[in-house]
């Protein structure tokens, strides 16, 4: 696996070289085309200037300087140097481990991006790794700790995923919104046994173990298919629109029609991991 970036986990008077390799594109994307904006006249490629609008003229590279807005239209300027001077404060190469918490305390709403841990290449070299693998999963345990990618520190977490260390970069506590809102409106709004009994049955109509494979994007699909056809010189015919579906104001009334309709879908619909299950019983 080719990595990025090449390191050690620390903590404590460990030291365990890794490596790290992304486990995910760099975002969630609809499609995986890319589109360059074009004239539509002659389909060139179209440019985007650096204007000044004071100046009247087109601005270099070398012209440019970042700005902090401190009030509308005042400026701090800063320097390129400046910032590499703050980034190169801390040019380790360890991933370093501050403590060990519980994985079920940590919400998945801090994660930003998933990289794959990956160890090195002995066998002398990878028993650590294996060990501490071993340690989290047997304790239940993620580590939390910061380590330097690209000059900018980065806080993160270690989990064990399967025969692996995965590492998840994380947002900073002032970056995570605040739900609390949404708990005051939630609880002050009272469930009734009844409603509550027709969504867990509808629940267990529709439960399965996951499938990742089952994440497919129909718009890439489709727009792949638009892109094929354009290229052999193809019409593709046209998508129906959706029914809408009218809005249903009784709420009991809504349950009960979606476990009628979760029990009439036909077997072969129904995931595979749901008729595995049932056939066990």
């Amino acid at each position: 696996m080719r990595t990025t970036w090449n390191g050690s986990i620390s903590f404590g008077l460990v030291n365990i070289p890794v490596g790290l390799a992304p486990a995910t594109a760099p975002a969630a994307r609809q499609s995986d085309v890319q589109f360059r904006m074009l004239h539509r006249e002659c389909l060139t490629p179209i440019r985007q200037k650096r204007w000044c609008p004071v100046h009247d003229v087109e601005v270099g590279p070398d012209e440019i300087v970042k700005g902090w807005e401190v009030a509308k239209g005042q400026f701090v300027p800063v320097e390129d140097d400046e910032l590499e001077a703050l980034e190169l404060r801390d040019t380790s190469k360890a991933i370093e481990i501050a403590r060990f918490v519980s994985a079920s305390e940590v919400d998945p709403v801090y994660f930003d991006r998933t990289y794959y841990l990956v160890p090195a290449g002995t066998e002398a070299q990878r028993r650590p790794y294996a060990l501490l693998l071993a340690a989290m999963r047997d304790e239940d345990v993620v580590g939390i700790g910061a380590f330097v990618l690209a000059g900018k520190e980065k806080l993160c977490l270690i989990r064990p995923k399967g025969d692996a260390l995965a590492l998840e970069t994380l947002f900073v506590a002032e970056d995570v919104r605040s739900q609390a809102e949404i708990d005051e409106a939630v609880a002050a709004t009272p469930v009734r046994e009844e409603e509550l009994g027709l969504a867990e049955q509808l629940i267990a109509g529709l439960r399965a173990e996951f499938d990742p494979s089952e994440l497919r994007s129909e718009y890439r699909a489709s727009l792949r298919q638009l892109l094929e056809a354009k290229l052999e010189g193809r019409e593709l015919a046209p998508a129906e629109p959706a029914e809408a579906e009218a809005p249903v104001v009784d709420l009991m009334e809504a349950l009960r029609a979606s476990v009628a309709a979760a029990k009439k879908e036909p077997a072969a619909k129904k995931p595979a991991a749901s008729r595995k299950r049932a056939a066990s019983r």
